[in-house]
């Protein structure tokens, strides 16, 4: 098995790719986060699939106006 790898992807960076993608794509966003999500579980990428989710929870909630674009960020 491979070493884990440090994550070089911050919050803000998950909060930008999110907007971008809803901004992009609309509701599709969240059909391509839940995709990426199965395919990554299926090959046994787990720290991959679990990025995805965290980007996929951004997605809603910028969808459902949950969160702006500036709303700071809270780390749960």
């Amino acid at each position: 098995m491979p070493a884990a790898r440090a994550s070089r992807i911050t919050p803000e960076d998950i909060r930008i790719i999110a907007f971008t993608l809803v901004e992009r794509h609309g509701a599709q966003a969240l059909g391509y986060a839940d995709q990426a999500v199965c395919e990554l579980d299926d090959k046994g990428e787990t720290e991959c699939a679990d990025a995805w989710r965290a980007l996929r929870w951004e997605i809603e909630d910028a969808l459902y106006g949950r969160i702006g674009r500036e709303t700071p960020i809270a780390l749960n």
